[in-house]
């Protein structure tokens, strides 16, 4: 694990630990942030930390070929349940996100300062939302970073059951991604076809 200055650089991620740390410090200016997502390193800290920057061995992600989809998910697509829209609420969506409970997590990562960094990403056209509505009132969502052939899913949120998954299939299935970046490990993202691969093999993704 390294310390990081003002100067926009990071160590080769062969230096991160067992478990991807990788290095401290820096900032979170745009510059910086889209730096880290193109060598394949993203912040994770909470409030009280300084700025961390991880680079997981392995990496979960999702191969759009390989999304599973559910009877009672299929369903729900055919009957529209949701309306789903792109880059329409980005700033809702994040602080939707920041203030989701988890399970086995008190807080949240999502501080206020990742949410104005990311929200100047989105203004610079690097970073999406997907927003789910239903009535009229946002019910879930989703944002990360866009690469070009790669996004980098950060967080999701829901306040009707079904509602991030729901957005999240409506958004492979019209877009053309050849990667989707889960980062690390989680049972939801398993269960629609995410698996974990070498970080060797995703960083050929992102060249």
């Amino acid at each position: 694990m390294e310390y990081i200055g003002h100067k926009l650089e990071f160590p080769d991620i062969s230096q991160a630990t067992d478990d991807g740390l990788l290095a401290i410090g820096g900032d979170l200016s745009p510059e910086r942030l889209l730096l880290a997502y193109q060598k394949g390193i993203f912040p994770w800290f909470e409030a009280s930390q300084p700025i961390i920057w991880w680079s997981p061995d392995p990496r979960m992600v999702l191969l759009p070929e390989e999304l599973k989809v559910s009877k009672s998910m299929k369903k729900l697509l055919r009957q529209s349940e949701f309306e789903v829209t792109i880059n329409k609420a980005f700033k809702e969506v994040i602080t939707e996100c920041a203030q989701a409970e988890r399970q086995d997590q008190q807080g949240t990562w999502i501080t206020k300062e990742m949410i104005e960094a990311y929200y100047r990403l989105h203004v610079l056209g690097h970073a999406k939302s997907v927003e789910v509505w239903k009535d009229g009132n946002l019910v879930g969502g989703l944002y990360g970073i866009d690469l070009g052939t790669v996004f980098c899913g950060e967080s999701m949120f829901a306040k009707v059951s079904n509602a991030s998954k729901y957005g999240f299939i409506s958004f492979l299935q019209e877009t053309d991604y050849k990667l989707i970046d889960c980062q690390v490990y989680t049972e939801h993202l398993a269960s629609l076809g995410a698996r974990q691969i070498p970080r060797e093999e995703f960083l050929n993704f992102l060249t």
